[in-house]
């Protein structure tokens, strides 16, 4: 930690640091835990394959470049062993100094704005993917380097930073309706 870092308490919710304040997340609802536990299985599932870590609600300590180093804590976050070793200390793993390989965020009560700011914010410090879930209209926004797009019913998610991995956005939405 530096004076170069914005330390913010672990509070239940996560409390992070969106567009210059601290903001606590948000959800709680039925259909949010429900998405954010099935694509969480989904995920665990495959990165234990050697692919690396996933985690709910894991606090990262992301820096883009030339900016103050805030903690982000995405719904779910994926983080490859090539970004941190399997055998990394546990203080290491707590909260990882680097962006997570692959957010992701299931959209709530979050103002547009501030899931903007995160999306901008990961991609600047180095997360390769960021994808939104729209629970609402039953979509999964990619966005990465190259720009954005929507996934819908017909569509299977997958992702490059996330080799061998693939489910149809479909099965997605219909696991977390049971």
């Amino acid at each position: 930690m530096s004076i170069h870092e914005i330390v913010l308490p672990e509070t239940k919710p996560e409390t992070e640091w969106v567009r210059g304040r601290a903001l606590k997340k948000t959800g709680g609802t039925y259909t949010h835990g429900a998405l954010q536990l099935e694509l969480g299985s989904l995920l665990r599932v495959w990165a234990a394959n050697g692919h690396g870590r996933v985690g709910s609600e894991w606090r990262f300590r992301v820096a883009p470049p030339g900016k103050v180093v805030r903690p982000l804590v995405p719904d779910l976050a994926y983080l490859s062993y090539d970004a941190l070793p399997e055998d990394a200390p546990d203080e290491a793993v707590a909260a990882p100094l680097c962006s997570p390989t692959v957010a992701i965020e299931i959209l709530s009560p979050d103002r547009r704005p501030d899931v903007e700011d995160k999306i901008a914010t990961y991609l600047a410090a180095g997360t390769a993917a960021v994808m939104v879930v729209d629970p609402r209209r039953r979509t999964i926004a990619v966005h990465d380097a190259v720009g954005a797009s929507v996934l819908e019913k017909d569509d299977v998610l997958c992702l490059t930073a996330m080799p061998g991995f693939a489910v149809s956005v479909e099965e997605v939405f219909r696991r977390a309706k049971r």
